[in-house]
């Protein structure tokens, strides 16, 4: 009975929502049309938007941003790249909610595509927020599938593993990796790559036609420090090292090499060694990572880039500075 009742105000909103929207009706126009309260109309309004039928679009970016996609396409040879205008909030959840609406129309464009038949995943934030955004579908010949473990190391699940709310978007066949991010040590990390189950699931992996990924930082306001998926002595390590990004769960210096940090050696999932020449879409978002961004960047792995304009302009400044060119 529940579920009927919850239908039955999906569709309900969904109706109020093309009266509003579509129909340019107001509140009041659509409670009498719909018997029912204008204070019901507001809350249908609002699940609607919540639930994802609602979907605003906005053609074009600003001048100054398409300037800054030239120049990092032309600086690190990308084959696109996307920047989100400033949404004037200076704080990670506003950019995120750029990359987000941003990220959102070039992945329904991508996974539209007939010739898209398996994408690999990553993790996070910007990335949950972005498939959040991805308009739904019909793709019942996709699979989804994590390139890194889906799990903290308690075995919970990750809150930001994102395979099954994409399949909830775009629908197909999810995969994931039952293990750790990052195993307790290199020995557990064998047991783990001798699964047969994690072994198919890599294996699909390394097939994937694209990869949407993210660019991690090892800040204090960072995804692994906050979720407490790493240990304080890991992240003294990570420190000593002079890692300043988290790239598929390998640890980067400015220069875009590996850094010298136990810690890397542990993650379970592919390496970013083994996409280099294949499709590569990250998504990041916050000033905050802008050097962890040019880290990534000078691996060559990256191919796309969708990121918000605090984050591209902070970036343009450090290209070239003493900062970047120091080791």
């Amino acid at each position: 009975m529940q579920g009927r009742d919850e239908d039955w105000m999906t569709y309900q909103a969904i109706r109020a929502a093309w009266l509003s929207f579509v129909g340019g009706r107001t509140q009041g126009e659509i409670a009498a049309e719909m018997g029912i309260s204008s204070a019901k109309v507001h809350r249908l309004i609002a699940h609607a938007q919540k639930s994802g039928f609602v979907k605003f679009q906005i053609e074009g970016r600003p001048l100054e941003c398409l300037q800054l996609e030239s120049f990092f396409c032309e600086e690190f040879g990308l084959k696109r790249c996307t920047i989100a205008p400033d949404l004037g909030g200076a704080d990670q959840s506003t950019a995120i909610r750029a990359v987000a609406s941003a990220a959102g129309q070039v992945l329904s464009s991508l996974l539209a595509a007939p010739e898209v038949r398996r994408v690999g995943v990553g993790m996070g934030r910007t990335l949950k927020a972005a498939f959040e955004a991805v308009s739904r579908q019909t793709r019942d010949d996709l699979e989804i599938v994590s390139i890194c473990g889906s799990l903290t190391r308690s075995l919970s699940a990750n809150p930001y593993d994102v395979v099954q709310l994409l399949q909830a978007r775009v629908g197909g066949e999810g995969y994931y990796l039952p293990v750790p991010y990052f195993a307790a040590n290199e020995e557990e990390k064998r047991v783990f790559l001798s699964q047969k189950s994690v072994q198919e699931v890599m294996r699909r992996a390394r097939q994937a036609d694209v990869f949407i990924i993210g660019i991690g930082s090892v800040e204090k306001e960072g995804h692994l420090i906050q979720r407490g998926m790493i240990s304080r002595d890991e992240e003294s390590d990570l420190a000593r090292s002079g890692a300043v990004c988290d790239l598929m769960g390998r640890f980067l210096t400015i220069d875009g090499e590996e850094a010298s940090a136990p810690l890397g050696d542990c993650a379970v999932g592919l390496h970013f060694d083994e996409v280099k020449g294949a499709r590569v879409i990250a998504l990041v978002g916050g000033e905050s990572k802008a050097t962890a961004v040019l880290a990534a960047l000078r691996t060559g792995v990256i191919t796309d880039l969708i990121a918000d304009e605090t984050l591209a302009r902070a970036l343009k400044k450090m290209v070239g500075s003493k900062l970047a060119r120091t080791a």
